[in-house]
Order: structure tokens, then C-alpha cells, then sequence
């Protein structure tokens, strides 16, 4: 054993070594390819010059020129310090009986094209292994072996690990390919990778486990636990390639989507494990938690009563709140009551509904009646972001259209027209009957157009052209924040200075936080020598950009004139003051 221990061998080698249930198997070689006793790899020819070149399959990979060729059974040459009785076959000796490594010398040459199969990948892994890292720690063993010298990642080293101990792990066929685990891994080990120098240990972890579902569920389990979630649902993806059938697999992967946000995606994973099992209580039970979030206390009601124990009298509890606050919200929409609509509709999201479409789609729907439109874009932004697709299978097309004329009509209010048409276009697209989509079709192809047209004349300095044009599109939109901006650059140029500030409090009073507009409010009310609410305006602009210099210049200058005008009054009034005819 001691010149033939893995800690005398040179360079990267293989190590025939293939595991059975619970002992180890070895094949008989010639000694042509053992180390001598002083270190040098000793090459001897074989006696029987007809053998086949490709007896085995490492001579196959090799190109069958005297690599890791293993002899015929029937001429044996013992191994140095061994006697012949030691290199029979495994069940004739005990099973923890010291077995001799065998050592072969990988000369590196490239895999041919017609090797193919997990073999043939694993081997086409390590050879770019060994280029890309380096290194020589990844090496085969077998047709069906990886080997690892050293970092094995978090699997248990014989020896302690460290320094150039070897270790094989027994990857058998299955309906998956070493590709498809390597791929599946990647996405959990990149990491780990990245700052460990080194990816073979996670590699020969993932090839390891590829073919038992139940560990690659457990690994899932242990990275959902640790906060990994996009690694467990990695791991879950790969258990399921495996045995699509198995319902926990499928639930687990749907937890692991819900931590993502991906609820939409759990609905459907949870729905396919209740499914394969229909009476899987803890399924039932959260796939009932994920309808209470999306704001579907029916639903939620009926899986928490198949839940069995799982489900207990608190949930049922908040099921029944959330009732009750989307029947008031339906009452207050049907009697057009907006303020007690988003009053409801925020208790049910606190109700638990916190990623309810369209319980944010009402809300913002009463923010733009209520001419509130900056809140009604807060509120939608604060709602989940689904794929559209994703909101069709759950809510039905009808549902879902809902939900984008409604987002439609907040772009348009905001500004954004493209978006608005885009949305406005897809609803009518998944319902043709919606008339409102259709009306807010039409509203924003004129209002985009009138924006357009009045830019155009506005560029020409054509201003009471383009005030027109904008008023045009106003008539669509009354309380369109870009247009009345718009317009009232246009009377600014003109003069009309009065007019101006009217169109900019508009547009606050519908966006508060509509800078452009506050802006050009200030310049106006500079232009009257109204200070105090230019100054007014100047501060709360600051607040929001402190770095602007022109800000702060326009702010300074301000002050300034109103410390002026507060002298000269202040002068007026000690010198006995102008008389009311005085002004006139």
C-alpha cells in the first residue's frame, strides 16, 4: 500500500474505482502503468498482440494508446507487496479489508466527437475543467465516477480531506443527463464558486445527488431555511425533472416561488400538487394562504377547510374580514362613494389581501375620480408587478382587462402616453366587448396626438397656435397634469401670466410632486413680484433637489426683492404711509 498510495502519485490520474452496494469492486491490471518504487511510471506492452484496443471504455476515451488500459483477467501480474490472493474479485474478501488504488496517468488528450453518454459528458466536463481552472482536483474515475482531490464542498472527506486524498461518489444513469444537473446546480453554486475559488467540490455535489430526488429536496430544504430561495427552488426544479409526480415537490417549489413573489407561479404549482394528491393537507393549506393575499376569500375559505389540522380558527377569522371589507368595497363602488372605497380597500389589504391586482386596481380606480391622480400611480406602483399573461390564467381575460384599462387611464393621467395606449391596446385585444377600453383608447390617441401637434408649434414659437393645440387635448382630458403644464409655458411666453399660474395649480392640485410645473408656477409668480409664494415654491423644490445651484440662485434673488419690498413698505408705513387715492 505505501507505493501505491494516492499521496505518491504525480500530476492528475484516475482511479478505477467503482462502487457497489456496500463494498468495493476492483478489476484486475497489468502493473505496466503502476508507479516503481522510485516514482517512475513503468510501461510494458502486452503479451497477447490481437487483443482489442477498445476492451475498455478509458481506452475508448483516450484514443486506445496504452492510457489507462486495463488487461485481460486471464494474465494478471501481482501488485509489489500484494499477493495475487488480495486482487480476486470483491465478495471473496472482507468488506473492510484494505483495497489498493490502482493509478493511471491521464495524458490529457480531448474526448473524440463519437464519444457519447454520461460518459462522455463527464468526461468532456473535466478535461474543460482542467483547461478553464487550471487545476488538476476534478478527474474521472470511471465511466460512471467523478473524483475530487481535496475541496468536496460540504461532503464529509475520508481522512479529514485535504492534500491530494481521493474520493468517488457513484452518479448512475437516470432519466436526467449530467448536463441538465450541471445546469440545475449552476444556478445554486455560482456563489459558493465564486468565493471558494474553485467550483469542483459543488460540482461533484450536484452530480452526486442528481439521481435521488429526496436529497436534492432536502438540499432545497436546507438553502429555503438559510433565506436561499432561488437556490431551493433550483433544487426543486431538479427533484421535479426527476419525479414530476411526487406532490411535495411540487408544494415545496411553491413556498420557495412565494418568498420569491412569484405568487401567481405557486398558485399553479400548489393547484398541480393537490392535484397528484388530492388530499395533501398542507397544500391545501398553503395554497388557501396564497388566494388570502391575492384577495380571494372564497377560494382561501374552501382550501382551509381541507387543510384538516393544518388550518386553524385564526385563519378562518381572517378569511371572514376580508369578506366582509370587499363587500363594502363593491357597495361603495356601486353607489359611487370614492373616499369610503379607498378606506375599504386599504382595510383589505391590511386584511391580509397585500397582493390583491384588484384590490389595488379599485383603490387607484377611486384616486382618479377623485382627481388624486399622483396617488392613484403610488398605489399601483406599490401593488404587485404580475406578467400579464400570468394575470390572464389566474383572473380570466375579462379580469385582467379590468385591471389595464384602469392602468391605462393612471399613465394617461400621469403622462405617459405610449404606455397608456399600449395597455388600453391589450386590454381591448383580451376583451373586445370592454367599451371602456375602447373609450380609453380613443382619449389617448387624441390626447397624445394634441401633446404632440402643441410641442410642434411650440418648437416654432408659435405659442398661441400651440396653446390651442393643448387646449384641444384638455377637452378630452380636463385634468391632464402634462397638458395643462404645457399650456401654460405657452401663456407664459404670451404674457398671460395670471392664466399660467391658474394651469400650473391644476396640474399640482392633481400632482402634488410635478416639479416642471411648480417650476415654472414660481418663474410667474416672480414675474408679478408675488415673492412670498415664489419663495414658497423655490423652498419646497429644494427639498427635493438640495444640489440644483439655479434653485438656489432663484431662491436668493427671491428673498432678496421681498426684504426690498418689505423696506420700502416698511418706510412707506413710518413715513405716514401712501393714501388710498395715492394709489389709485
Amino acid at each position: 500500500m505505501g507505493e501505491n498510495s494516492p499521496e505518491r502519485k504525480t500530476g492528475c490520474g484516475l482511479i478505477n474505482a467503482v462502487f457497489g452496494r456496500r463494498s468495493w469492486q476492483r478489476r484486475t491490471t497489468t502493473t505496466g502503468h503502476l508507479p516503481t518504487p522510485n516514482g517512475d511510471a513503468k510501461t510494458t506492452t502486452s503479451q497477447d498482440p490481437k487483443r482489442s484496443r477498445g476492451s475498455s471504455d478509458e481506452e475508448a476515451f483516450f484514443g486506445g494508446t496504452g492510457v489507462g488500459v486495463v488487461q485481460p483477467p486471464q494474465a494478471p501480474k501481482p501488485l509489489r507487496g500484494i499477493s495475487p490472493n488480495t486482487q480476486r474479485a470483491q465478495p471473496e474478501r472482507p468488506q473492510n479489508k484494505a483495497v489498493p488504488y490502482q493509478v493511471y496517468v491521464n495524458q490529457g488528450r480531448r474526448v473524440p466527437k463519437e464519444a457519447v453518454g454520461i460518459s462522455g459528458e463527464l468526461e468532456s466536463m473535466i478535461v474543460d475543467h482542467q483547461k478553464t481552472k487550471g487545476s488538476s482536483n476534478l478527474v474521472r474515475a470511471s465511466s460512471s465516477n467523478v473524483m475530487l482531490f481535496g475541496n468536496l464542498g460540504n461532503l464529509r472527506q475520508q481522512n479529514g480531506g485535504g492534500g491530494n486524498n481521493a474520493t468517488s461518489y457513484n452518479t448512475r444513469e437516470a432519466p436526467v443527463t449530467v448536463r441538465q444537473a450541471k445546469n440545475v446546480v449552476n444556478s445554486k453554486v455560482s456563489g459558493e464558486e465564486q468565493s471558494q475559488g474553485g467550483g469542483g467540490g459543488s460540482l461533484c455535489r450536484a452530480l452526486s445527488t442528481r439521481m435521488d430526488p429526496e436529497t436534492l429536496k432536502m438540499m432545497g430544504n436546507e438553502d429555503y431555511k438559510s433565506g436561499r430561495f432561488a437556490e431551493a427552488l433550483a433544487l426543486y426544479d431538479a427533484a421535479i425533472s426527476i419525479d414530476p409526480n411526487k406532490a411535495s415537490y411540487r408544494s415545496n417549489k411553491s413556498a420557495a416561488l412565494a418568498a420569491l413573489g412569484r405568487l401567481l407561479e405557486a398558485v399553479f404549482e400548489c393547484r398541480e400538487a393537490i392535484r397528484i394528491e388530492p388530499h395533501y393537507h398542507r397544500a391545501h393549506h398553503r395554497l388557501a394562504t396564497l388566494y388570502l393575499r391575492l384577495g380571494e376569500p372564497d377560494k382561501a375559505a374552501y382550501h382551509y377547510k381541507h387543510a384538516g389540522q393544518e388550518a386553524d380558527q385564526y385563519d378562518l377569522a381572517k378569511v371572514k374580514s376580508l369578506q366582509t371589507h370587499l363587500n363594502k368595497c363593491t357597495e361603495a363602488r356601486r353607489l359611487r362613494d370614492w373616499n369610503t372605497l379607498v378606506k375599504e380597500t386599504e382595510c383589505a389589504i391590511s386584511a391580509g389581501a397585500d397582493s390583491a391586482p384588484q384590490i389595488y386596481t379599485l383603490q387607484a380606480e377611486a384616486l382618479l375620480k377623485l382627481h388624486r391622480h399622483q396617488e392613484a400611480d403610488k398605489v399601483l406602483n406599490r401593488g404587485p408587478k404580475f406578467d400579464v399573461d400570468e394575470c390572464t390564467k389566474f383572473l380570466g381575460p375579462i379580469g385582467n382587462a379590468t385591471l389595464l384599462v384602469t392602468r391605462a387611464q393612471v399613465d394617461l393621467a400621469i403622462g405617459r402616453f405610449d404606455e397608456a395606449l399600449e395597455a388600453a391596446q391589450r386590454a381591448g385585444r383580451l376583451d373586445p366587448n370592454n367599451r371602456e377600453a375602447s373609450m380609453v383608447m380613443r382619449k389617448a390617441r387624441a390626447v397624445a396626438a394634441a401633446r404632440s401637434k402643441g410641442n410642434e408649434l411650440f418648437r416654432a414659437s408659435r405659442f398661441s397656435e400651440a396653446c390651442v393645440a393643448y387646449g384641444e387635448g384638455l377637452e378630452r382630458d380636463p385634468y391632464n397634469s402634462v397638458l395643462l403644464c404645457n399650456r401654460a409655458a405657452c401663456r407664459s411666453k404670451l404674457g398671460q401670466l395670471e392664466k399660467a399660474i391658474e394651469d400650473c395649480t391644476a396640474a399640482l392640485n392633481v400632482r402634488p410632486s410635478y416639479s416642471k410645473a411648480r417650476l415654472r408656477r414660481a418663474d410667474c409668480s416672480a414675474k408679478l413680484e408675488r415673492w412670498e409664494a415664489s419663495i414658497q415654491d423655490y423652498e419646497i423644490l429644494l427639498q427635493e433637489t438640495p444640489e440644483e445651484e439655479e434653485l438656489k440662485r432663484a431662491l436668493s434673488e427671491a428673498q432678496a426683492q421681498l426684504i426690498k419690498q418689505l423696506g420700502r413698505d416698511a418706510e412707506e408705513v413710518e413715513n405716514g404711509g401712501a393714501t388710498d387715492a395715492d394709489w389709485r
